[in-house]
C-alpha cells in the first residue's frame, strides 16, 4: 500500500499536537543544515509500546530527510522516574532493573530509526558526573511555582498525594540532556511540555543555540484509556504478529482515524477511503499496515489469515503456543513463565473481567488460585491463546 513521503510541512503538522517554535523550525529545515534530532526513552518497562512509537516515526521522517537521529537511552533518569504523565509517585526502580529493560531497547528501536546512521547515546555518561554544585546551578534556572503548576502536580497537591523533591529534578535532568548532545529538535509527547521545555532554559544559559520542540499527540490504549503499561492496555512492539494484530482489531471503531494518523505513513487519501468503509474492514488495513512495520507483509498476512480463521470460523488459531507442566501447577505461575502477564496484579484484573475462557467448556476461568488438573485450551482477552498440556 503506498505511503507517504513526509514533507517540511508534515513533520510539523502531522499528529503534532504543538509545535515550538514553528517559524524558526521552518527555517531550519528550509536550510541546508543537517539538523540533530533528539528523542529519549527511560527504558522503565521491557516494552515499547505503540504510544513511544509516535515521536520515534517522527524521528524517522526527519531521518529520511538527511538529519541526524539522536537518540537517548535513559539509563540514568530511568532510575529516577518521570511522573509527567502519572497521577501519583511513581517508584524508583533498581539499576538491575533498568539494565535489564535496556538490553532490548536499541534492538527494538532498530526496527524503525537507521539505526546505522544515528547516535545512540546513554544519559549516565554525563548525569554520572555532575556533583551537588552543578546540580544546584542547574535548579536555580527554576522555581518550585513553575514546576507545581503543571496540571498532574497541582492534582495531586490538590488531593493531598506526596510529591517527592525527586520528581522536581527529573526536567532538569531531561533538559541536561539536550545541551550535552546539542540538541537541535527535540521529540517528546504533549505531556512532556514542561521537561522538553527545561531544555530550551538550560541550553539558553549554556550559551548554546536553543532546540525547538516537536511535541506529538498521544494515543489512546485498546481500552480507549491512554495507553500506559500500568493500565495493561498496550500495543507493545515486542507482541507477536499474531497477538499485536488482535489488539489492534479489539480498538474501539471511533479511534481509527488517530491510529492510521500516528503509527502510519499512509497517505491521507487511502486512510479516507478506508476509512469510508465498514469499520472491520478499516481495522484489517490499519493491522496489517501496522504489523508489517515491525515484523515484515509476510508475517502480517499470516497474522490476518489467522484472525480470519479464529474469529470468522470460530477455530482455534494453528499457530498458538503449546506449553506442557505438571497437575497442580497454578495457571498465573504458567501465563506469567509464558509472557501473557507481566504481573499478578495484570493477571487478577483479568480474572476479574472475566477475561480468560476454556475454550473447550466456553466457561471463564473465576478463580485467581486456578490450579491445572487437565489439559486446557484458554483465550486470554480476545485474542491471545494457549494450549496447556498436562505431564
Amino acid at each position: 500500500m503506498e505511503s507517504e513521503n513526509q514533507s517540511h510541512e508534515d513533520i510539523i503538522s502531522r499528529g503534532v499536537a504543538e509545535c515550538i517554535h514553528t517559524e524558526s523550525l521552518k527555517k531550519k529545515l528550509s536550510s541546508q543544515k543537517t539538523l540533530r534530532i533528539k528523542l529519549g526513552i527511560d527504558p522503565t518497562s521491557p516494552n515499547i509500546h505503540l504510544g513511544r512509537v509516535i515521536p520515534l516515526l517522527k524521528m524517522r521522517d526527519f531521518q529520511k530527510l538527511g538529519h541526524t537521529a539522536v537518540f537517548i537511552v535513559g539509563d540514568f533518569t530511568g532510575v529516577i522516574g518521570d511522573t509527567s504523565d502519572k497521577e501519583s509517585e511513581r517508584p524508583m526502580l533498581t539499576e538491575e532493573t533498568i539494565k535489564q529493560n535496556m538490553d532490548s531497547y536499541v534492538k527494538q528501536v532498530s526496527k524503525i530509526i537507521d539505526m546505522d546512521n544515528a547516535e545512540v547515546h546513554y544519559n549516565s555518561t554525563w548525569l554520572k558526573k555532575l556533583n551537588f554544585n552543578d546540580v544546584g546551578e542547574l535548579a536555580n534556572h527554576f522555581s518550585v511555582a513553575d514546576f507545581i503548576a503543571r496540571d498532574n502536580i497541582r492534582r495531586r497537591l490538590d488531593v493531598g498525594k506526596r510529591v517527592s523533591l525527586r520528581e522536581v529534578l527529573y526536567p532538569l535532568m531531561q533538559g541536561y540532556d539536550s545541551v550535552a548532545v546539542h540538541a537541535d529538535v527535540e521529540l517528546g509527547g504533549v505531556d512532556q511540555r514542561f521537561n522538553l521545555l527545561a531544555g530550551r532554559v538550560l541550553q539558553e544559559k549554556a550559551g548554546l543555540p536553543v532546540q525547538d520542540i516537536i511535541m506529538t499527540e498521544l494515543i489512546p490504549g485498546t481500552d480507549g484509556r491512554k495507553m500506559s503499561s500500568s493500565w495493561g492496555n498496550t500495543i507493545n512492539m515486542l507482541d507477536t504478529p499474531h497477538d499485536m494484530y488482535g489488539k489492534i482489531m479489539s480498538i474501539p471503531d471511533m479511534l481509527l482515524e488517530q491510529y492510521f494518523t500516528l503509527i502510519t505513513r499512509l497517505l491521507a487519501s487511502t486512510i479516507q477511503e478506508a476509512l469510508q468503509g465498514h469499520p472491520k474492514d478499516a481495522k484489517m488495513i490499519l493491522a496489517r499496515t501496522i504489523v508489517s512495520l515491525f515484523s515484515g507483509d509476510k508475517e502480517a498476512q499470516e497474522a490476518e489469515d489467522s484472525f480470519k480463521h479464529t474469529f470468522e470460523k470460530s477455530e482455534f488459531p494453528t499457530d498458538t503456543l503449546v506449553v506442557s507442566v505438571a497437575a497442580g501447577t497454578n495457571l498465573v505461575s504458567v501465563l506469567l513463565e509464558e509472557g501473557f502477564v507481566d504481573s499478578k496484579s495484570e493477571y487478577r484484573r483479568l480474572v476479574e473481567g472475566n477475561a480468560i475462557m476454556n475454550m473447550q467448556s466456553k466457561q471463564r476461568i473465576t478463580d485467581f488460585d486456578f490450579i491445572l488438573k487437565e489439559p486446557l485450551r484458554l483465550r486470554i482477552g480476545k485474542h491471545r491463546f494457549i494450549e496447556i498440556k498436562i505431564k
